[in-house]
């Protein structure tokens, strides 16, 4: 499978002809003798001693397949040639246009209808997106985003908030074997103006503006990205339910602590988007009962160390953390990591953090250089305050909280007002 995602890769960047050699999976956590086998041994793609795929793809010189490259046409055609609907919906799912649930033709008509929904042009440029950092980024316009828009079945007075999320330059559909994907969480007035649900079932589908909100940004991830093909442009190893929809608002009147917007930098009276990148876990429990420090330790400890947590609290979870004395999500952040916390020995075994964090904590960089300075027993943080966020959803029917993994990146809130 990796052969194929470089062999594209390699495609996608005009590199047809680089040369590839290729080890058995996995590497992680394999003994220095495992990984010395799989070096020595043969090349699993081609059969050939790995070191003589290496030292030949180094040094055979180039010929004139290597010298020329590969340019191609990116553009796509605006238009499609008329056909009958069920030819067309056939098309869009064998082109893997779709999500693989019945959509909505965007025909002229309609997404003409839907950029009423802004005052910006359709040709205007809202960004670009990439399924991962090793392919070209692909731009794309307010059209565009409209057409995903009308297939997802949003309405026009809807279209701000997805070109919003679209506008963090965050794809919904990334191609990492994590499986990853991304929770959206929409803030201010936009918010009961289009009649978002942040209520009882606010992460479900249960509401029709942020079902279709949120199945918007993740078809435009698919179509203005250059695909979402398993094997291909996507290599998540189980997948991910939150690709279909994962996009709700904060309920910030039944909210005892300030709105995520207001955190990030906006004014109580705008309106903003937000992306958390993650999703890969998701932890839940009850609270606040007599044992939900323990609850949130276990919890937390539970979470992948190189993703921090994005906390969904019920009001009711969140009002009852205010009459313990967090009475405002700083503090209760603050508590939560200082309560994130492992032997340093299990820290500094987690793959993420052993690719990733550990080549920082040898330069030097902090917090990363003391975590592993400390004793192999020895309790320390994995997170930083900065690190975790709280949003405060949900219908008052139960004291409960989800933890999803949801990475916060400067950058990730954007205007909803300026895309009106």
């Amino acid at each position: 499978m990796f052969s194929q995602l470089v062999e594209s890769t390699a495609l996608a960047n005009g590199m047809p002809t680089a040369r590839q050699a290729f080890v058995p999976q996995p590497v992680v956590d394999r003994t220095a003798a495992q990984l010395r086998s799989y070096i020595e041994g043969a090349d699993p793609v081609s059969g050939r001693p790995f070191l003589r795929e290496v030292i030949e793809g180094l040094t055979r010189p180039l010929d004139d397949a290597d010298l020329s490259g590969l340019s191609f046409d990116r553009a796509t055609p605006r238009l499609l040639e008329p056909d009958s609907e069920d030819s067309l919906r056939a098309l869009f799912e064998e082109n893997r246009w779709t999500d693989h649930l019945p959509i909505v033709l965007p025909t002229e008509e309609r997404v003409e209808a839907m950029l009423r929904g802004t005052s910006r042009g359709p040709d205007e440029v809202v960004g670009t997106l990439r399924p991962t950092a090793y392919r070209e980024a692909w731009e794309f316009t307010v059209e565009k985003v409209a057409v995903n828009a009308v297939m997802a079945g949003a309405r026009p007075e809807y279209l701000p908030v997805i070109l919003a999320l679209a506008a963090t330059g965050q794809t919904a559909r990334s191609s990492s074997t994590n499986s990853f994907a991304v929770i959206g969480v929409v803030n201010g007035p936009i918010r009961t103006e289009i009649g978002m649900n942040d209520g009882i079932g606010a992460m479900g589908p249960y509401n029709h503006a942020n079902a279709t909100i949120g199945r918007a940004y993740n078809l435009a991830s698919i179509n203005l990205q250059g695909g979402s093909v398993p094997g291909d442009t996507y290599m998540g190893s189980v997948g991910n339910w939150y690709n279909y929809s994962s996009t709700f608002p904060e309920a910030e009147e039944r909210s005892p602590w300030q709105p995520l917007h207001v955190q990030k930098g906006f004014g109580p009276e705008e309106s903003a988007a937000s992306v958390f990148f993650g999703a890969w876990y998701t932890h839940a429990g009850y609270g606040p009962r007599d044992t939900w420090r323990e609850n949130f330790r276990r919890s937390l400890a539970g979470c992948e160390h190189h993703f921090p947590p994005l906390f969904v609290m019920d009001p009711i979870c969140a009002r009852g953390l205010v009459e313990l004395g967090f009475d405002t999500k700083e503090k209760m952040i603050g508590w939560l990591a200082d309560n994130a916390r492992l032997p340093a020995r299990e820290y500094w075994d987690n793959q993420w953090v052993k690719t990733l964090v550990h080549p920082l904590a040898v330069a030097g960089v902090e917090p990363f250089a003391t975590r592993l300075r400390a004793a192999p027993e020895e309790s320390i943080p994995i997170f930083e305050p900065s690190d975790i966020n709280i949003v405060v959803a949900g219908g008052e029917t139960q004291g409960a909280w989800k933890m999803i993994a949801g990475r916060y990146s400067d950058g990730g809130t954007v205007s909803v007002d300026a895309w009106r």
